[in-house]
C-alpha cells in the first residue's frame, strides 16, 4: 500500500463498480482499486509501478499525454475517452475524470468501462453504413471495398474476403479478396472455411482454443502462421449466397486471436452485408438486362449507340480512325420456317460467339435487330484491318454450324464497312454508309443462302 493512501481510503475505493488509479508526477500508477483488475485485467499489485502510458493503446497515446499535461496543468479532466489494452491483448474502452492533486503530487482519476456502449455505437454506425453503401455504391466491387473498410472500423482485419457461389450446387468464387500482408497465398484456406460454414451453415473460427474442432481438411491446413480466422454464412430470406473471411494477424504478431464476442459481431454484421450484396446484384442484373441482347448477351442497340458515340468521340479528339462494320444474315427467315425458332435462336447465339472471336477484346460487338450485327473497331490505323476482319468473318461463319438433331448448315452475310473521317463525321452518317455497303454486299450474285 502506497504511504500517500490511508488503508480506510482503499478500502472504500474497492467498493466502487468504477476504478479508482492514482499516477504519480513520473506518469507510474502508484494505487489502484479493486475494478482495476475487472476493467484491465491486472491485480492490483501488478498495476502498481507500471508507466500508465505503456497501457494506453498506441493509437491514443499522443493525445492522451498532452490530455495529462493539461491536467497537471490545473485542468481538471471530465469523460475524456481513450483506448487501453488489457493484460490479454483485447482493448478497452475507458470515459475518465481527473485532476491534479499538487500537495500530493499525484494525477487522481476514476475510470469507467464504457467498451459496452462503444460497441454499441460502433455497431449502429457500421449497419447505417452498410445501408448507405447498399444505396450509394457505384457497383458491386465499389460494395464490397466500402464492406472491407466498414468491418475493418469494428475488427481487426488482415485479410478480407468475400466469396460467393450463383448457386446452391455451384462452386465458391473470390469475389473480393484484400491481403495487407502481401500476395493472397492464404486462398486456400479461405476456400476451405467458407466450404465448412456454408456446409454447417453456422460461424468458424480457426484460433489456438479451437483447433481440436475443426473439421480434419481445414486442420490439416491451418498453420501458427497463418493467423486467426473468422469465416460466417452470408444469409439471406432466399438462401445462403456465400461467406465473409476474415484474418488476423499470428499473436505473435502482438494481435490478440479473434474471440467468441468478435465471431457474433460479424454474424450480427453479416446479415446487413449478405442483403446490401444481393441488392446490388439485382442492380448489376437489371442493368445488364436493360443494356445487353437477352438472347446474345451481346451488348443491345441502346449500349451500342453509347458506345459508337464515344468511340467516335474518342477518335476526333485523338484525331484517330475507327472502322464500323453492319452484318446481316442472309437469308435467316428462311432458318425459322425450315427448323423453327429453336434452331433459329441457337443460330443467332453461335453467329455472335463466332463474331466475337473476330475481334479484340476491346471492339465492340452488338446485336441491334432480329439478324443484325454491327462491330465497332476502334484504334484502326489503315481502312485494310477492317477488310482483314470482314473477311475473317466471312470464314468463321462458313464453317458447319450444329442446328440439333443432326441438322448443320453453312451460315453466310453481308457485311457493310464504314470508316471514320472518311465516310462521315457522325453516328447517323457512319451508319447510313454502312448499311447502303450491306445491302450493296446483299445484291451481289456470289452471296449463297445461309
Amino acid at each position: 500500500m502506497n504511504p500517500l493512501v490511508s488503508a480506510p481510503v482503499a478500502s472504500f475505493t474497492d467498493l466502487l463498480l468504477d476504478a479508482v488509479c492514482m499516477v504519480d508526477a513520473g506518469g507510474r500508477f502508484v494505487f489502484v482499486s479493486a475494478a482495476c483488475e475487472r476493467i484491465f485485467g491486472y491485480r492490483q499489485d501488478e498495476m502498481v509501478g507500471l508507466a500508465m502510458i505503456d497501457l494506453v493503446h498506441p493509437g491514443d497515446r499522443e493525445r492522451t499525454l498532452a490530455a495529462a499535461r493539461r491536467i497537471m496543468d490545473g485542468q481538471p479532466n471530465s469523460q475524456f475517452e481513450n483506448r487501453y489494452v488489457r493484460k490479454d491483448g483485447s482493448v478497452v474502452h475507458i470515459m475518465w475524470t481527473a485532476r491534479w492533486s499538487e500537495a500530493d503530487q499525484l494525477r487522481v482519476a476514476v475510470a469507467r468501462d464504457i467498451t459496452a456502449r462503444k460497441q454499441a455505437e460502433a455497431m449502429q454506425a457500421a449497419l447505417y453504413a452498410i445501408s448507405e453503401a447498399a444505396h450509394t455504391a457505384e457497383d458491386l466491387p465499389a460494395l464490397y471495398q466500402r464492406m472491407h473498410h466498414i468491418i475493418g472500423e469494428l475488427l481487426p482485419v488482415q485479410s478480407f474476403a468475400v466469396v460467393l457461389r450463383d448457386a446452391p450446387d455451384e462452386s465458391l468464387y473470390f469475389a473480393y479478396h484484400a491481403n495487407a500482408s502481401g500476395p493472397e497465398s492464404d486462398a486456400q484456406l479461405a476456400v476451405l472455411l467458407c466450404e465448412e460454414a456454408l456446409r454447417s451453415n453456422r460461424p468458424l473460427r480457426v484460433a489456438p482454443d479451437t483447433l481440436a474442432a475443426l473439421p480434419p481438411a481445414l486442420l490439416a491446413a491451418a498453420r501458427p502462421d497463418h493467423g486467426c480466422w473468422m469465416g460466417v454464412p452470408l444469409t439471406t430470406p432466399q438462401g445462403t449466397i456465400g461467406a465473409l473471411v476474415l484474418r488476423d494477424a499470428p499473436a505473435g504478431a502482438g494481435c490478440a486471436s479473434y474471440t467468441d464476442e468478435h465471431q457474433e459481431l460479424l454474424l450480427f454484421v453479416s446479415a446487413q452485408v449478405a442483403t446490401a450484396i444481393q441488392r446490388k446484384q439485382l442492380e448489376a442484373r437489371l442493368h445488364f438486362m436493360a443494356q445487353h441482347d437477352e438472347l446474345t448477351q451481346l451488348p443491345n442497340r441502346r449500349l451500342f449507340h453509347d458506345r459508337l458515340g464515344t468511340a467516335i468521340a474518342r477518335a476526333e479528339r485523338h484525331q484517330g480512325r475507327l472502322s464500323l462494320l453492319f452484318i446481316d444474315l442472309d437469308k435467316f427467315k428462311l432458318v425459322n420456317d425450315l427448323y423453327g425458332h429453336t434452331a433459329g435462336d441457337q443460330l443467332l447465339q453461335t453467329v455472335a460467339r463466332r463474331i466475337q472471336d473476330c475481334v479484340r477484346h476491346a471492339d465492340t460487338v452488338a446485336r441491334i435487330g432480329g439478324d443484325e450485327f454491327v462491330v465497332v473497331l476502334e484504334q484502326v490505323s489503315r481502312p485494310e484491318f477492317a477488310a482483314l476482319v470482314k473477311e475473317k468473318i466471312h470464314a468463321v461463319l462458313a464453317a458447319p454450324i450444329d442446328l440439333g438433331e443432326g441438322r448443320m448448315l453453312q451460315a453466310t452475310a453481308s457485311v457493310g464497312v464504314a470508316h471514320y473521317p472518311e465516310h462521315g463525321a457522325d453516328m447517323a452518317q457512319l451508319l447510313r454508309h454502312a448499311d447502303q455497303a450491306m445491302y450493296a454486299a446483299k445484291q451481289k450474285p456470289e452471296q449463297s443462302a445461309a
